[in-house]
């Protein structure tokens, strides 16, 4: 029966590559344990081993159909019990994050590599990626599941199907000591082949996002300001997620993907039905309702200019850059979910009207959308500066670096700077930075952790989930003629009790009896 750790006995089963140009290298594929560790490609080969699967750009914009800024229809693909959670039991976890493969392949390299013969800096930085790869896993895990097993080295079958959870507190802390020793001994950058590997920024960035998640407002205020100044903030919104741009000064850590080799094979389910995807992520009118008008007010002030007849027109750009909506000219054709006749209507699987553009903006840019080499960002500068902001406001600090964090993330879209006669006081900054940093980072799979850490899933998790409302879309103009009649996608069950937390899958604790569930479930 297969277990949660994998025992890497041989090396034939990490050795294999997986990101851009410095893993896109003809493999050794055949090792024995005493064979292994005889030069720098022997190593280099190991450690390339860890970076295979150490996340899954997919599941990254999959995930938000775990909050309110996504509805997954197709109960199959393992996402929506994730956002109605009243489905989600031991036995029905969806798409499980409970794996510590990658964890026990950095264990086994960490625990080798010292046998290798080759320069000590270069082993240094070797040692601090593995350590980076396992500390993220760890990170995703403690943060889905709480307590989790902290293993640091290499186990056998018969000792890991006896280990226990740690506390998520010695986790984090942990985790927060890693991220700070590790730091120093990755470089801030990387050219020609190497490009892509984890940097000390990703490191910091990592720190940063792991201390704003636990209440550390202080140490993610340090860690954001070891990354502030060092990157910048791409020109175009749109096309930071394009192919051609990746490695652009936003972005500060990547899944990196190769096209035939290792491709990013999801696009696709971002993509409407009348392109030839699937889609499987449908974001919601919540989502859309977030959104500013151009003139940085809300939809909800009475002088906003906001016309409910005409819901899309005059708002931030940032909604028309992440969402097709009905009536969005893509792809040389107006939108339309809204006609029965249309192959993209949306009754056929209680779609919401709304497909995502993000990612997808050109699919001109993908000779194949199932197999394609676009990575997908997991921490990108932005997020650093809305991170340093929320920290920020959290200690009471509402100083002109806040603001200017925040109108950094906001002009470069064009939006108005922060309205400080406005936003003034810890309530309406808190209030602002959560919705900027939903629109900002939405479908980048960080809204179930923001859900979570503000306690505010009662609240946004429970009851119907809307779409656009209906109408007719006029195939020549895009002109819409809406109904008061919307779109509702299904009804949502949020158990506060138990489900900011995720159920361990039970054939986990059937194979190990110390793994006790998760309260609740």
């Amino acid at each position: 029966m297969k277990h949660i750790f994998i025992v890497c006995s041989l090396a034939i089963s990490i050795l294999c590559s997986c990101n851009k140009d410095f893993l896109d290298r003809q493999p050794l594929d055949e090792y024995s344990e005493s064979s292994l560790w005889t030069s720098v490609k022997d190593a280099e080969a190991a450690l390339n081993g860890c970076y295979r699967n150490w996340e899954d750009g997919q599941w990254i914009f999959y995930i938000d159909c775990a909050s309110d800024n996504a509805f997954n229809p197709y109960p199959w693909e393992g996402y929506s019990m994730m956002g109605n959670a009243v489905q989600l039991t031991p036995t029905n976890t969806g798409y499980s994050r409970w794996d510590f493969r990658t964890i026990q392949k950095c264990n086994w390299f960490l625990e080798n590599v010292d046998k290798t013969p080759m320069d000590e800096e270069l082993k240094k930085r070797m040692k601090a990626e593995a350590r980076f790869l396992r500390a993220y896993k760890y990170y995703l895990m403690s943060q889905l599941y709480g307590d989790v097993p902290l293993v640091n080295n290499a186990l056998t079958p018969e000792e890991a199907n006896v280990v226990t959870r740690n506390k998520k507190e010695e986790v984090v802390q942990f985790l927060r000591d890693e991220l700070a020793a590790i730091a120093p001994d990755l470089p801030e950058s990387y050219s020609g082949a190497d490009e892509g590997r984890v940097t000390s920024g990703a490191a910091w960035a990592l720190k940063a996002r792991l201390e704003l998640f636990n209440g550390k407002y202080e140490d993610c205020v340090a860690a954001c300001e070891k990354i502030i100044g060092k990157y910048s903030l791409y020109g175009s919104y749109t096309d930071l997620f394009r192919m051609q741009n990746e490695h652009n000064s936003e972005i500060i850590l990547n899944v990196e993907y190769i096209a035939n080799d290792v491709p990013m094979y999801g696009l696709g389910v971002l993509v409407t039905e009348s392109q030839g995807g699937w889609w499987s992520v449908d974001p919601t009118q919540s989502l859309v309702d977030s959104y500013e008008m151009k003139n940085g007010k809300t939809i909800e002030e009475p002088s906003s200019g906001y016309n409910p007849d005409d819901p899309y027109k005059n708002r931030d750009p940032r909604l028309e850059a992440t969402i097709i909506h009905p009536g969005s000219f893509y792809e040389g054709a107006y939108f339309d979910p809204l006609n029965p006749s249309s192959i993209d209507y949306y009754a056929v699987y209680s779609y919401t009207g709304y497909a995502p553009r993000k990612y997808t903006s050109h699919l001109a840019d993908f000779s194949d959308m199932w197999n394609s080499g676009l990575n997908i960002p997991v921490i990108r500068y932005a997020e650093i500066l809305l991170s340093y902001a929320e920290a920020k406001i959290e200690l009471y600090q509402l100083d002109n670096s806040v603001y200017d964090a925040v109108n950094q993330v906001r002009q470069r879209v064009g939006m108005p700077v922060v309205d400080q006669s406005v936003y003034n006081s810890q309530s309406k900054m808190r209030e602002l930075v959560r919705r900027e940093r939903r629109v900002e980072l939405a479908l980048e799979g960080l809204r179930w952790f923001d859900i979570q850490r503000w306690k505010i899933g009662g609240e946004v998790m429970n009851g119907p989930v809307y779409g656009s409302r209906l109408g007719m879309v006029d195939p020549a103009t895009g002109k819409l003629t809406l109904t008061t009649e919307r779109i509702v996608s299904e009804q949502r069950v949020f158990d506060e009790s138990k489900n900011y937390l995720w159920p361990i899958p039970q054939r986990e604790i059937d194979i190990n009896k110390g793994l006790l569930p998760n309260n609740g479930y």
